[in-house]
Formats: structure tokens, sequence, C-alpha cells
């Protein structure tokens, strides 16, 4: 591709780590993930982070620690943005709670908080603020509509590594937030995830469910479970159902490679991203995504206007016809996919701005490298349809 979704940010420093782990013959759950934990710890200024296999599977994680610990319970209401990636969702739902959806705001593409407030039910006990393609939210605002209504706060944060909001990292805001450094995300541990966390009750709920439920990784003196003076026993011992979802040392090894260099990449994201708005600006046919804090820019949204609403074929298939990657905005409004017909959900009110961006938006993608002559590439493709 001319302008692919993402770039490769590995170098010698990735590979001689990885080969490090290959030469050590010790593959998962060892000092690479304890030293990556720490480090990213100590990066988003949290307590706890713990680290799965996948940004999934760190959202997952974190469901399954609220119900287990009692903090939610089956059937609980767990407010969600209508756009998001499929794996904000399910989780919900596999941990036997109701998702309800919310519209979003057409120009920030994060959850609308008005609308976000009445939708809240007695029946309502979380919330889960996407930040989506970079982008933070008015967490004055969310955690406002949380402690009013006693709601607890989560972030899915998958996407927006590196954000801040008030000089904050976002998801460092609420009970719990997660991370993605899948391939195209702003760190590439080929899959890997982390969940971070304060509250060392909820930590200690994720070592167990990480692995299996059983209690080997817990430490001597967790308030969850006191261990019984046998490790033979406890080498295998279940106090709650539990997944596999243990990441590898070798993604560990290269996490704590790139993490050195997360502050670097942001930046010139940022960069890309004043030269995007700037040439969009220029062409008034098109609308983009309105920051809220500082995002990290993981990619450029586009959203037709209204005069050309329901054009959006004539310029998808000029990106692809000069080889640049184009995607839906994540999944677009994810009521409309037929996956939702095995959740349990709601919905409050119209989504009407989810309904538009689902058939009038795309994105791009945005890299860690200067990229001034795709974007201009970009534009002079948009420029070039003729509508």
């Amino acid at each position: 591709m001319k302008y692919s979704l993402s770039n490769d940010t590995w170098d010698r420093h990735e590979i001689e780590a990885a080969h490090e782990v290959i030469e050590s013959r010790y593959f998962t759950m060892g000092k690479n993930v304890k030293q990556y934990e720490e480090d990213f710890a100590a990066k988003f200024g949290s307590k706890y982070a713990v680290m799965s296999n996948s940004g999934s599977s760190a959202n997952l994680l974190m469901m399954a620690a609220l119900v287990y610990s009692g903090r939610l319970k089956k059937g609980d209401e767990v407010l969600v943005t209508a756009v998001s990636w499929s794996t904000t969702y399910f989780p919900v739902s596999q941990m036997g709670l109701k998702l309800r959806f919310v519209d979003i705001n057409l120009q920030t593409l994060n959850v609308d908080t008005d609308a976000l407030e009445s939708a809240v039910t007695d029946k309502t006990k979380a919330v889960m603020a996407v930040n989506l393609l970079g982008n933070p939210n008015e967490f004055d605002k969310i955690q406002e509509i949380c402690a009013k209504h006693n709601l607890i706060l989560l972030e899915d944060n998958c996407e927006s590594m590196g954000a801040t909001y008030n000089g904050k990292a976002a998801g460092s805001f609420g009970l719990m937030g997660t991370f993605s450094t899948y391939y195209s995300h702003h760190l590439c541990t080929m899959e890997g995830g982390v969940t971070i966390t304060d509250d060392e009750e909820i930590y200690h709920y994720m070592l167990s469910i990480r692995s299996h439920g059983w209690t080997r990784h817990l430490p001597e003196n967790s308030g969850i479970y006191k261990k019984l003076d046998d490790p033979f026993y406890e080498s295998f011992n279940f106090i709650m159902p539990g997944f596999n979802i243990r990441p590898l040392e070798i993604e560990a090894a290269v996490g704590i490679e790139q993490l050195k260099k997360l502050d670097g990449f942001v930046v010139q994201r940022r960069k890309n991203a004043e030269i995007f708005k700037k040439r969009i600006s220029e062409e008034t046919a098109f609308l983009t995504q309105k920051e809220i804090g500082a995002s990290s820019w993981f990619g450029f949204a586009v959203i037709l206007p209204e005069r050309i609403k329901g054009k959006r074929d004539a310029f998808t298939d000029a990106l692809r016809a000069n080889k640049i990657e184009v995607r839906p905005i994540v999944a677009g409004n994810f009521a409309k996919q037929k996956a939702l017909g095995f959740l349990d959900y709601s919905i409050s009110g119209d989504l009407t701005n989810a309904d538009y961006i689902h058939d009038n938006g795309f994105f791009v993608g945005n890299h860690s490298v200067e990229m001034e002559d795709n974007i201009n590439l970009l534009i002079d493709v948009l420029k070039s349809v003729k509508c």
C-alpha cells in the first residue's frame, strides 16, 4: 500500500529482546512479564498492571474481576457508547451483564455525555467509557455523572494509549482501564493487552482469573484468599472460574522496549495530526474528529457532511484505487451488527449520530513516523472525487 493503516515500529532492540527470550527457553509469565507490568503501571500512574494476551482479554479480565469480586452481579446494566470495537461489548455480555447503548457526539465521536446521563436507569451500575481513535473523553462530566448515580467508571483505552485529559493519562480515570498492543496500535507486541487499577483487591482477582482462576500467582498476604502452607496443593488450587489469557515472555520483552519509545511515537502522531487537520480544513466538504484534551491520534476520521451524505462509496473506492487503506469508523454503530442478536441489551433513545457515521464515515491510519506525503495524497484523492 502507498498509505497503510499502520507502520512497523520495531528496530534491533525489539529483535534482540525477542532473541534473548528464545535463547532463555522460558516462554510464559516470567521476569519480562513482571518487568513490563511494573514499567507499564509506572508509565500510566497506576499502582498495578496486569498483562494479558490481547486488549480483548484485558477487557474480559476487567469485567470478570468486577463480577467475581461482587462489585457487579449478573443482570446489572453497563452503559456503553454505540460506536466501538466488538470487544468493548462482548466481555460485558459474556460475564452475564446487560449492555445499554448510548449515542455518540458527532464531533468528538465519543459518548454524548448528555445522552449518557439520560440513559441511567435503576439497573445501571457501571459506565464503560471508550476513548475512540486516540481521543479521550470528557472525564470531568463523566466522573460527575458516575458520582451522582453511584456508578463504577471503567475505561476501554485500547485505541488511545498516550492520550491525556487535563494532564492525566487516559485509561487511568476509572476503577480499571484497558490497553491494547496489537500490531496496528500505538505500541506493538504482536498481540497483547494490559489492565491497570489502583485497587489491590481487584488486582488480586485479575491475577487469579488470568491463569485459570487458580491461586498460584496470588501473593501470600492476599485479601481474597489465604494460601495454605503447601506449595504442592496451591499449585493446582482453583478458587473461581478463570481463563487462560496469559501473555508470552517474548511479547513482554518486546513491550519493555516499545514502552521506552511511546512518548516519541505520540509526539510524531500529533505532528501528523496537525498536518491532517490543516489540510482537511481546507476542504469544506469534510468533517473530522474534534479533539478533547490531548489525543494520541490513533487514526484520522473523515465524515461526509449533509450535502453529500450517502456518497461514501465514491470516496472509499477512490482511496482504495490509490492504494490508501480505509476502514469504517471502528465498527460503526454496533447496534446494527448481527452479533447483537446474541447479546442482552437495550438502547437508550435514538442513536442518530452513530447511525450517521455508520453510513457516512470512514478512517485512515496515522503512523509513528513522518507522513506528510501520505496526508497530501489523501487530500488530493478526496478532492478528486466528484459528487
